[in-house]
Parts: C-alpha cells; structure tokens; sequence
C-alpha cells in the first residue's frame, strides 16, 4: 500500500516550521541529514551476519569499552551526513574523546549535535533492537568552531531530541519541543511517515525495567521500590507488576512511550566515584526530553534530569524515567529516611534475591 495520504518527515518538519516562526531552515535541514543517517544505518543493522558486519573491534572508545564493527560503522555514518551541510558549529560523538573537527573551509553554523551512534549495540549479535540517539543545542557562538565547554548546557536547553530504533520496523522518534512525534520507515519508498503523531505516556503503570542482577549495590529507596513492586497484591502496592529488562536504553524508552512503564538504572554503591552508568549528554539528556514532552517524568532518581548542568562530555548518571507517578514516586522514596527494615521479604536473605 501507497503512503501517498501520510504526512512524510520533511512535510512535518515544514508545518513545524510555519506554526513557529522561530524555526529555520537550517534546523529542518540539520534534522533531515540526522535522519538521512539513521536510514543509512536501518540498511546496514537489517543486513546481520549477511553483511559481514557484525562483532568486535579490537579497540576500545573512550569509555574504555570494546567496540563493535557497528559502532565504527554508525558513527562514521553520522559524521558523514551531517558534517557537511553548514548548519553545526560542532558535533560530539559517544565514541570520541573530543567535539569532532568539522572539514576545514567548511561555513560554520549555529548548531550543535551530540550523538550516540549506535546504542544497545553488544545486541546486535544476538538480533535484538538497537538504535541511534541524538540532542541539538543551539551553539553559544554561532559561525565559529565550537569548544568542548559549548556541549556543556542543562538538558532544557535542548531545541530537539529523538531516536531512531532498529525493530521489526524502523522508527524515528522526534520532539522539536511541541510534542512528540514517531515516524515509520518505509523501506521501499525511502521515506519516514508520521504513524504517531502525538505519543503520550500514561502517568500510572503496572510494569518497570530494571537489571535485578544489581540488587546487592541498590541503594535503600530502589530496593525498597522494587521490592514493593515484586511484592505485588499482597504488598503494599495492592497491585501486580511486571518486569522486564531489555538492555538497550532505546528499546526500553520505545516501549515506555508506547504503552507506559519505568526504567531503572540508578546510582549504585558500587563506585562511588561514579554516580551512574548512561551518559548524560548522549543518552540520558535526549530520551528525557522526549519522556518530558511527552507527559513522562526523567530524573536522577532525586531531581530532574533536563536541569542538571554538564560537567563533562561523557559525565555519567543515574537515570530514571517513564510514568510519572512512579518516577516521582521513586523520588519521593530517597527523599524520605531511610527504612532499614521494612514488610516486604523479597530481597531478605532468604528472599528471592540476596543483598549486602
């Protein structure tokens, strides 16, 4: 079936564009090329083993992680499409230490873009969903190269966010600041399709996501939130949950704009010198402006997430985000003091996990 009655991404981002004056062509243009290279990447993904594509590298990025031929692959892609196009004036990638240099010669515009090219992507062996994640800030000194300092601006000051997944379809899924927006590849056309127009995410829920295998570093408000959840009718929630844990941020933020939920990835007592796991400027910035704007609630577990101010590129956190009854729920939990006991067993020594 034709998608001729469909609205394509270029026309949405023009009707954007004519409904808020504020918004340029540079910025439509810039959005296109991001998506040019998610579609790019969607051909490479779905092509598996066949395409001679998957495993390891034997170097490490600068998180200190073995890389995937696919990183290397997806952020050459990105750099590639949207380098060129004279509307960034820098760009950084989850896989370089440092803001990319743009081509020299090249006119400098009032843009920025951060980038995780290829999130989930120890999946990809396995055949389970990945994605791409991306944020624009506008550059603090428009037409001139930008400094690493440029990236470092609070999460509300994002003018778009979004995600494409890598499923059983392709999807884009975008916020310009008014809502968000998911978009449908149709591989045989080229083209991404509006199919979502307005995602909202419910404010309860009855399903979270967390790795339990972390239960021994929880701090006390986690555990005592999961164990309230897993405790079920009888506990004090007097509800069921479910769990699930994918592994991939993209999967699981898909599934909670979709049809509502909570992740988990808090601080832990692991390190304390590392008070999270997911990257603030690529990860956990962009997927909670789309969770905000779309009625969600993203938050450190303690405060929310959009009004941290960067300290670093690849600064790390903790991250919660989803329904927002629960999420603030959750916060409410690490503001109240601690319980060191409470009614529900599961995570008691003789419970179905152990803790310190």
């Amino acid at each position: 079936m034709f998608n001729i009655e469909r609205t394509t991404l270029t026309e949405y981002l023009i009707a954007q564009r004519r409904a808020h004056p504020g918004a340029t062509g540079e910025f439509n243009a810039l959005i296109l090329q991001v998506a040019q290279a998610c579609k790019a990447i969607s051909r490479i993904v779905a092509q598996g083993a066949l395409g001679g594509t998957l495993g390891a590298l034997e170097t490490q990025n600068v998180q200190g992680e073995t890389q995937k031929k696919l990183d290397v692959i997806a952020d050459d892609i990105f750099l590639r499409a949207t380098h060129w196009g004279g509307d960034l004036a820098g760009m950084v990638s989850e896989e370089h230490d440092a803001p990319i240099a743009l081509p020299r010669g090249e006119v400098r515009g009032k843009y920025l873009l951060a980038f995780d090219p290829l999130d989930g992507s120890s999946n990809t062996d396995v055949n389970v969903s990945v994605g791409s994640i991306f944020s624009i800030l506008r550059a603090p000194r428009a037409g001139r190269d930008a400094r690493a300092e440029d990236f470092l601006q609070p999460g509300t000051r994002q003018v778009a966010a979004g995600y494409a997944i890598y499923g059983p379809s392709t999807m884009l899924v975008l916020t310009v600041g008014y809502g968000v927006a998911g978009f449908t590849f149709d591989p045989i056309i080229g083209e991404f399709y509006l199919t979502h127009p307005e995602l909202r995410i419910p404010a309860q829920t009855r399903e979270f996501a967390i790795n339990a295998s972390n239960a021994r570093f929880w701090e006390p408000p986690v555990r005592r939130y999961v164990d309230e959840c897993l405790a079920g009718r009888s506990g004090p929630r007097e509800a069921d949950f479910n769990m699930r844990w994918i592994a991939s941020l993209v999967a699981e933020a898909h599934r909670i704009l979709m049809r509502g939920g909570v992740f988990l990835y808090p601080r832990d007592q692991r390190d304390p010198a590392r008070p999270g796991r997911l990257r603030l400027l690529y990860e956990c910035n962009p997927i909670g402006l789309l969770i905000e704007q779309a009625g969600g609630r993203a938050s450190t577990g303690r405060e929310p997430v959009l009004e941290l101010a960067p300290e670093a590129l690849h600064q790390r956190i903790g991250f919660v985000f989803g329904s927002r009854d629960e999420v603030e729920r959750i916060e409410r939990y690490h503001r109240e003091p601690i319980r060191e006991e409470h009614d529900i067993p599961l995570f008691h020594a003789r419970g179905l996990f152990l803790h310190d």
